[in-house]
């Protein structure tokens, strides 16, 4: 995303102030010119007619005065206003002649101006190389000048710039260093822009968390100035990640929002995206006669605009929903033209889709030789540029074209590496790594606030020791000792907010960890893998049936996700589900579940996600080479105000188990189920607990896990 220098303000407050000075000003002279010229800019994103009248008033008497400068600002403003129109030529050759009138008086900041100018509209027709050497000009100026506002302006520009040409290194770099800038000079409209393209940087990446984080706080910023153009580039992006989590609702509702603005500002460049982007929700939902409708409209106008980008992006778009239809050589005849417009613009990281869906034509048609080629070059571009989705299609079509080329040890490999790329867009990892940012950034501004305090006291000390040290010393040491009293009091707040930030992120970190362990994913390959088995061995009935309990267990378990608390019967019916597939196939488990009397199900709301790890353990580790006689046994009691758990198995024990690991260590649903229940007993004011024995102490044979859930009893109606 790219934005002209000064163009977001605290807008209301600087209206009000230029309008009170232009009254107050009578005089027709160059001040004049100026202030029209200034209340123009400031109505340019949120009323055109409002700033083209003010505009005109500038251009009048500019000519009238023959004032150059004033001049130079008017033909700025005109090349801003043809830009967001989307109307690229007339915008350069505005932007030309006020370069000219700004030589002619040796400018050098009106100067920079027009080369960022230049940058920014060159950027929009993909021509790379010429903005960035426009850039550079500029920032040399503004350098010069030591003008760190208009410097920051370029470094995000050249950021985004890098960014559309998929060097995401050189993006990153000069967004980093315009964000320090930015936070260095308390310039809220740098630090602004540089959150949203370091969010649009983080979705072509993969890192989903991140992106959504830092575009809410841009788009939180611009609904306080009420940047129309802002919320709009802020509400596309957030629809177009929203699409890659495969939320379309969502993702429907953000574009049709950009859309709505974009259409009342009249950008037919963010017209054309969001057409685009709506034809994605409906090429995702199987609508592809609507999808191609948006993706025609969008390329319609992408042409009319001279956008080349976006016109390679829709060609792309459009064979896509070619080879969804079963026309692969039609859409091939699609990713070859947007092939073509990428390497003749040199738009890298939209390059490999069109190479990835040029070989997927040619497996569609099994000519697999001709499709290794292109999923090669794709592929390498791909890992060049981090780019997570591109990769993880590669590695999918190798897999195809090496199984059927009978290079079965490739196929696996590209198999493997398709299922780790799958599963390290929301890995562990960096859910832990997002919440840590988080906690460290909280953790930071309440020491700085600390610091600040502890200053602000320690120079009251000084001056008071300083005003009082001729008078009465027993009131200075008073004076000290409150002081210092205030400042132990307040780190002991401190230190009790930093420890409630501190117990607040671990919880989250337990609840991702949490979301992550509800459904193992080899569980869920494995279910979808014996489903396979049954429609390919012809096993309707059998196949309807496992697929209608698996999707019944996966539907509680999304559902029991969103609550804190839910019914204990929904909880009952999510284990019974679970164990129904494991014994689908051949009983390979007797379970039982035994409820005392006095516990009615619908009467105890329970944390979901308490019990069904438990037994998955049972199942995964306690009968090591036992394959008969396998059983887990479930037993609820009520005692004491007390709801237990009591889960027993027949298999190996616990302590087999250890010797066999040979390092004691946790299975991770028991690890993340016991920090899950300190915190809750916590929350919840209520004992939670879970302890694991070995039976071979009662001398049996088995485990026994003993849960104490904390719990809600409801009250009869």
């Amino acid at each position: 995303m790219l934005f002209f220098q000064g163009a977001v303000q605290a807008q209301t407050n600087k209206i009000d102030s230029l309008e009170t000075v232009l009254k107050n000003h009578v005089e027709s002279d160059s001040t004049r010119v100026i202030l029209y010229y200034s209340l123009a800019f400031e109505h340019f994103r949120t009323d055109m007619a409002i700033s083209d009248d003010y505009l005109k008033k500038a251009e009048d008497l500019s000519d009238s005065l023959n004032f150059r400068g004033g001049k130079a600002r008017v033909l700025y403003l005109k090349g801003i206003l043809e830009n967001t129109k989307s109307e690229y030529g007339k915008s350069l050759d505005y932007f030309q002649q006020s370069l000219d009138y700004y030589r002619s008086i040796n400018h050098k900041a009106g100067i920079a101006s027009i080369y960022t100018a230049f940058g920014i509209t060159h950027s929009d027709l993909s021509q790379y190389d010429e903005a960035i050497e426009a850039y550079s000009k500029a920032t040399e100026i503004y350098e010069a000048l030591k003008d760190t506002t208009e410097l920051i302006t370029c470094l995000i520009n050249s950021g985004n710039t890098y960014s559309e040409s998929g060097n995401l290194n050189d993006a990153i770099s000069n967004y980093m260093r315009a964000l320090k800038l930015s936070e260095d000079s308390r310039d809220k409209d740098g630090i602004s822009y540089v959150q949203t393209n370091l969010g649009v940087v983080y979705k072509k990446q993969g890192n989903y968390p991140l992106a959504i984080d830092y575009l809410n706080k841009a788009l939180e910023f611009d609904k306080k100035t009420n940047d129309l153009l802002g919320r709009a580039l802020k509400l596309h992006e957030l629809g177009e990640v929203y699409n890659s989590l495969h939320d379309n609702e969502k993702s429907l509702r953000y574009h049709e929002q950009s859309l709505d603005y974009s259409t009342k500002i009249g950008n037919k460049r963010l017209i054309a995206i969001n057409e685009a982007s709506i034809g994605n929700i409906f090429k995702d939902e199987k609508a592809y006669s609507k999808a191609l409708e948006n993706y025609q409209r969008s390329l319609e106008t992408s042409r009319q605009i001279e956008n080349v980008r976006h016109t390679a992006i829709c060609y792309n778009n459009i064979a896509e929903v070619n080879l969804l239809l079963d026309e692969p050589a039609q859409a091939r005849t699609y990713f070859l033209e947007a092939r073509d417009i990428c390497v003749k613009t040199n738009n890298r990281d939209i390059l490999p889709t069109s190479l990835l869906g040029i070989a997927e034509t040619y497996v569609f048609e099994k000519k697999y030789q001709e499709a290794l080629g292109f999923v090669n070059e794709g592929k390498q571009i791909a890992e060049e540029l981090e780019l997570l989705e591109n990769q993880k299609k590669a590695a999918g079509l190798l897999s195809i074209i090496y199984e059927n080329t009978h290079l079965y040890k490739k196929a696996l490999e590209s198999h493997q590496q398709f299922k780790a790329l799958n599963d390290s867009l929301f890995n562990k990892e960096n859910v832990e790594k997002i919440t840590q940012i988080e906690y460290e950034y909280k953790y930071k501004q309440a020491l700085d606030s600390a610091n600040i305090r502890e200053l602000k006291l320690t120079k009251t000390v000084l001056a008071t020791s300083q005003d009082l040290a001729r008078s009465n010393q027993n009131l200075l040491w008073a004076i000290i000792g409150i002081l210092l009293v205030s400042i132990l009091l307040g780190s002991m707040i401190f230190y009790q907010k930093f420890n409630t930030i501190k117990v607040k992120n671990q919880s989250i970190i337990t609840e991702q960890k949490l979301l992550r362990s509800q459904m193992n994913p080899h569980f869920v390959f494995n279910s979808l893998s014996v489903l396979q088995g049954m429609i390919l061995n012809k096993e309707e009935k059998k196949s309807v049936n496992y697929l209608a309990k698996f999707s019944r267990l996966l539907r509680i378990t999304l559902e029991n996700s969103r609550d804190k608390m839910v019914l204990l019967s929904q909880e009952l019916t999510a284990v019974e589900n679970y164990m129904a597939l494991q014994n689908l196939e051949n009983d390979t488990y007797e379970f039982s579940i035994t409820i005392d009397e006095g516990i009615d199900g619908s009467l105890f709301k329970i944390p979901p996600m308490l019990i069904q790890p438990f037994i998955e353990n049972a199942i995964e580790h306690a009968f090591a080479k036992q394959t008969k006689d396998r059983k887990i046994d479930m037993h609820l009691k009520y005692a004491n105000q007390e709801l237990i758990c009591i889960i027993t198995d027949n298999g190996i024990g616990i302590n087999s188990q250890k010797e066999k690991n040979g390092n004691g260590k946790k299975s991770l649903a028991t690890q993340i189920t016991s920090e899950r229940l300190k915190i809750l007993s916590t929350y919840f004011k209520m004992k939670g607990s879970v302890a694991i024995e070995d039976r071979i102490k009662y001398n049996e044979k088995g485990t026994v896990v003993t849960l104490v859930l904390p719990h809600e009893k409801l009250k009869v109606a």
